[in-house]
């Protein structure tokens, strides 16, 4: 797991431990207890953050990492600003990702915890295929940035400019801003088949 809210009691349905077990682990032929995330209930956060990074090392690292893309650029949890050469750790929330993330919290944004414990970039960089996925309008400029822009802690999800196997899936509303939507599409239809996604 990339993240999980801080303090969240462990009956909530919007632990991400919980949203994972229900949408995915549920639904696949996986033991429950090879799903592992950072313990956003543990007494002491900085050392679960540690500890999970640890758990990461000792299973040999993230073979296949999925993520989503902020409308502000953020991946996982990393706001902008983050630290590009971030691990795991203890972020504060910004009003804009709480409000993202109210539709998960009955609308309430107030009920949406305002800390979790969240994968940091420089963790996310060491996984061995990242596969991101990006639809709707919202997502355009921030698809944008990613692709084309800079790389900078302004936009975090651009650090994977530096990682060498991305893949990219996105809808046409998300891909709107790309300046070269073209040369991507035509690219992607001439790849060899021995490249994988």
């Amino acid at each position: 797991m990339l993240d999980e809210s801080a303090g969240l009691a462990d009956d909530r349905p919007e632990r991400y431990r919980k949203v994972i077990d229900r949408d995915f682990v549920a639904k696949v032929d996986i033991d429950p207890a090879n799903v592992f995330g950072p313990d956003g209930r543990a007494a002491d956060l900085p050392a679960a953050c540690a500890a999970y990074e640890q758990a990461i090392r000792a299973a040999g690292g993230v073979d296949l990492q999925l993520l989503g893309i902020g409308s502000d650029g953020h991946i996982a949890f990393n706001e902008p600003g983050s630290s590009l050469a971030s691990r795991t750790r203890i972020k504060s929330l910004t009003r804009q990702t709480r409000e993202d993330n109210a539709r998960f919290f009955g609308g309430d944004v107030e009920a949406v915890p305002h800390h979790c414990l969240t994968q940091g970039v420089g963790t996310i960089l060491e996984a061995r295929h990242v596969v991101l996925l990006a639809s709707g309008r919202e997502k355009a400029e921030a698809l944008h940035q990613l692709t084309e822009g800079p790389v900078s802690a302004l936009w975090p999800a651009t650090a994977l400019q530096f990682h060498p196997h991305v893949t990219v899936l996105v809808d046409s509303a998300a891909a709107a801003r790309l300046q070269l939507g073209s040369y991507y599409t035509e690219t992607y239809a001439a790849k060899p088949a021995w490249q994988g996604i």
